[in-house]
């Protein structure tokens, strides 16, 4: 969904960095991104990014990812707004007034194990409270928003290690050495971002999108807009105008 950018707020200054086949960081960038803060109450905020409109060739190319993320095609996206971070178990506790029992507990963690329908529910709670509109994102925003202009398999560049995300490095990628198994989530923003100002895009939980599952994107829209709707749907967590789902 399409959104009008407020230039008077202020931007900030980040770093990313770029790895290659072995996991070896061989470049560090700084950028400069815009970020918008919603109030919750009682000192929690809902931090959100801002993420300019273009065009990005969507999916993997034969030899990489799933057949379902194929054909590659390009998608337009007008600018929108997403959470820079995961849904913390603080934010869910202001927006919904309870808890739920979370397999990892803190306020910085993320939330997990939610389903689609409860994610989508946290969504209508914060637009009704706050007068805006929040919903999940489309699988093409999702996907648009964490390449952040990349076209690696990973925003971080060729492979992935676990100074850079939350996941079970006891696996490897490409030819980076194996990493740490933590055996749980960590604190949102505990890793580097990617150029839009986006944290934990790779690792930590799994994330909800608005969209339907498919198994091909066999016509797919080019405009980044929900592909069909879930009726119902089992586990994962939640997040102005496009909120994020862990």
């Amino acid at each position: 969904m399409p959104c009008k950018m407020d230039k008077s707020q202020p931007q900030y200054e980040l770093e990313t960095v770029t790895v290659n086949a072995q996991g070896e960081v061989v470049e560090r960038t700084l950028h400069r991104a815009q970020q918008f803060t919603q109030d919750l109450g009682s000192g929690v905020v809902l931090e959100m990014a801002a993420i300019p409109g273009g065009t990005f060739l969507m999916g993997s190319s034969q030899g990489r990812g799933y057949a379902d993320e194929r054909p590659q095609h390009r998608v337009t996206v007008a600018a929108f707004l997403i959470g820079s971070r995961l849904v913390t178990q603080e934010q869910w506790q202001a927006v919904m007034g309870t808890t739920l029992p979370w397999r990892f507990t803190g306020a910085r963690r993320p939330v997990e194990n939610v389903s689609w329908n409860a994610a989508h529910e946290f969504c209508e709670r914060l637009s009704k409270t706050t007068g805006r509109v929040y919903r999940l994102p489309s699988e093409a925003q999702w996907e648009y928003a964490c390449r952040a202009g990349t076209i690696t398999p990973f925003h971080f560049g060729e492979t992935i290690t676990t100074e850079l995300a939350n996941y079970c490095g006891e696996h490897t990628y490409l030819a980076e050495p194996k990493g740490a198994y933590r055996h749980g989530t960590t604190e949102v923003g505990s890793f580097p971002p990617n150029a839009f100002g986006l944290y934990d895009m790779h690792g930590n939980v799994w994330e909800w999108c608005a969209d339907a599952w498919h198994n091909s994107y066999g016509g797919a829209p080019t405009d980044a807009s929900v592909w069909g709707v879930w009726k119902r749907c089992f586990s994962g967590g939640a997040g102005w105008l496009v909120a994020r789902a862990a």
